[in-house]
């Protein structure tokens, strides 16, 4: 049985017309049928919409559309769906970058020879704003060799534009990232409702994190989340500098 018939079926069991299911995906009755029909594939957000409107595990609807077999998944795939699922757009849209990232790198990989093989990593090089750091979601990169010249550990890079953390990370500069703890004073690429930026972390008792400018004449593009503040925060790695710089009026 095809995707498209599936799901025909599992809304036929719930009651659910066309016009019903179109509304809660937000598309139009013809483009049910069209799916239904075979005619057109989802795209990704709508199968997510789907599968919550017809309540079933993504197996159910894939059984048999992998070469007359079911597509299983494992525990811990199933757990990393759910976690998807909670994500916000800005978070699902960041692991599909890194997941594209890593399926290149891999795919790279696979195409050398053992003698061939070099360790490359991602450079994101789109440009940002002041103070904020690459990559902006669904920007592109480009993969540099690891050679003497990166730190030892660097996982990716980032090329950040601004003189907010000067003079630690100079504009237009190239910083390299791991994905190491990040302790208090460490310098990190973080996501703030949803804006990508490189500021030092520092987290007090009471739970106030508070990401700063190294160039302390830009403290204007100091960040403060309170504990109680509701805002996002995310943390996407941890710049690797050549020493820790001091923490601002300490």
């Amino acid at each position: 049985m095809s995707l498209g018939q599936r799901i025909q079926e599992r809304r036929e069991e719930l009651g659910i017309t066309r016009a019903e299911l179109a509304r809660r995906l937000g598309v139009t009755p013809t483009a049910v049928a069209n799916y239904e029909g075979g005619k057109n594939a989802l795209r990704e957000d709508l199968l997510l919409k789907l599968f919550q409107v017809l309540d079933v595990d993504p197996n159910y609807l894939y059984q048999d559309a992998l070469m007359g077999q079911a597509f299983v998944c494992s525990v811990e795939e199933q757990t990393l769906v759910r976690k998807y699922r909670k994500l916000a757009t800005p978070g699902r849209q960041t692991l599909h970058a890194v997941a594209d990232a890593l399926g290149a790198y891999q795919e790279d990989l696979e195409s050398l020879s053992p003698a061939e093989e070099v360790r490359q990593i991602p450079l994101y090089r789109c440009p940002a704003a002041a103070g904020l750091a690459a990559p902006v979601f669904g920007e592109d990169f480009d993969y540099i060799d690891v050679t003497g010249a990166v730190p030892r550990g660097a996982e990716l890079a980032v090329r950040i534009q601004g003189d907010s953390m000067e003079p630690w990370i100079q504009d237009g500069s190239v910083v390299y990232v791991n994905h190491d703890p990040l302790q208090s004073g460490d310098v990190g690429i973080f996501c703030v409702d949803g804006a990508m930026v490189c500021k030092q972390y520092v987290r007090d008792g009471l739970g106030m994190v508070y990401l700063f400018s190294l160039n302390r004449r830009r403290a204007d593009a100091d960040i403060l989340l309170p504990p109680s503040s509701g805002r996002s925060l995310a943390c996407f790695g941890r710049v690797i500098l050549p020493g820790r710089p001091d923490i601002p009026g300490q």
